[in-house]
């Protein structure tokens, strides 16, 4: 996950009320939740404030710039035990999230991940009030019983999104869910892709520009061939757009200029990989076998398909019959067949672009 930019600090329960075995799991769940992204200056950048008597942080945000050196860092943090005082270090973490010196970054997203078990020895609301004031995103995972008003009320809104309970067993299961949702609060202000296939992406930016303010121009070209820059104008009343026929595994630099009649905007870059080219049929099943019929399936079903062709005939033999299946169909019923045969079975794909592509399986009739 690259072209995130945003400031991710952890609120990690360091306390003497956290078991040394929960402690490691949450490290665990710490990694395997920012494994995937990309750390840097243009990026995502982490930092860790433990909750004790004293708050203390591990390390600032700018320390680690790689997935190695960050993986490294999480699994030496050692617990410091002492009171949980939540509150004092919600304070802390205000400082140090919007502080140069702790290698924070002005105007970038800033996402807060309090792990707790639900237990705090000072009042947190007050703290936690002026963090989402001044714009933090927080989410809160409890591994304990916790207060459900009190965490609710703690946590951004809506609390289904921003508030997980899990047992510290089974951190694993939020943990997609969570990136996702970090990921979301991070993009949002930046030009970002989804829906990414093997010939198009969604590119979506924030509403920067209005239908009487100005329009903007996007500008992408393949990494490798940046001769081949493609433009399109789009209206300032949108805020999102679709880029079709692309290659298939390519790299694409991505440009967002936003020209506006009031504002300076700075343009926005990203880029995109496209995902290798499906194929279909890949695998051809079949099933429910009788004397006189089976089912054919195949998978995948792509919208660059038109249709499907089965061919099926007696094995040793020449004669063959065709069968015409749509495109939105994977499957269909060959019938009026002799019991205890063998038959080769040919499904076709008809591509858009007038390519074929076929795959055989063999087929038997019961007796």
């Amino acid at each position: 996950v690259s072209n995130s930019e945003g400031d991710l600090l952890f609120l990690l329960d360091s306390s003497g009320s956290v078991s040394y075995y929960e402690f490691s799991r949450v490290k665990e769940f710490m990694w395997d939740l920012v494994q995937p992204f990309t750390f840097g200056p243009k990026d995502v950048q982490t930092s860790i404030i433990h909750i004790s008597t004293t708050p203390t942080m591990e390390f600032p945000f700018d320390r680690y710039q790689s997935s190695g050196a960050l993986q490294q860092a999480i699994r030496d943090t050692q617990q410091l035990m002492g009171d949980t005082n939540t509150g004092k270090a919600l304070s802390y973490a205000k400082e140090k999230l919007f502080s140069g010196e702790a290698g924070a970054r002005p105007d970038v997203p800033k996402v807060l991940v309090w792990v707790t078990d639900g237990f705090s020895t000072d009042d947190i609301s007050e703290p936690m009030k002026l963090l989402k004031d001044m714009g933090v995103t927080v989410f809160i995972v409890s591994t304990g019983r916790g207060n459900y008003l009190e965490l609710s009320a703690a946590a951004s809104q809506p609390p289904e999104k921003h508030l997980h309970f899990v047992d510290v067993d089974d951190l694993t299961i939020i943990t997609k869910e969570l990136r996702d949702s970090i990921l979301d609060v991070i993009q949002a202000n930046r030009l970002h892709a989804v829906d990414i296939t093997s010939s198009s992406f969604h590119l979506v930016w924030p509403k920067l520009l209005s239908q009487e303010t100005g329009y903007y121009t996007l500008e992408y070209a393949p990494i490798d061939d940046l001769a081949r820059k493609r433009t399109h104008q789009v209206s300032g009343a949108h805020s999102s757009l679709t880029l079709s026929n692309l290659a298939p595994e390519t790299t694409y630099e991505v440009a967002l200029i936003p020209e506006s009649n009031i504002h300076y905007f700075p343009p926005q870059t990203t880029r995109v990989t496209t995902l290798a080219e499906e194929i279909s049929p890949a695998q051809v099943l079949i099933s429910e076998s009788g004397p006189h019929s089976f089912h054919v399936s195949w998978a995948p079903t792509l919208d660059s398909v038109t249709s499907y062709q089965v061919l099926y005939g007696p094995l040793p033999g020449n004669s063959v019959k065709l069968l015409e299946v749509d495109a939105q169909h994977n499957g269909t019923v060959v019938e009026n067949l002799a019991a205890n045969t063998t038959y080769l079975v040919t499904v076709t794909a008809i591509y858009r672009s007038g390519k074929e592509r076929s795959l055989s399986a063999k087929a038997c009739t019961q007796e």
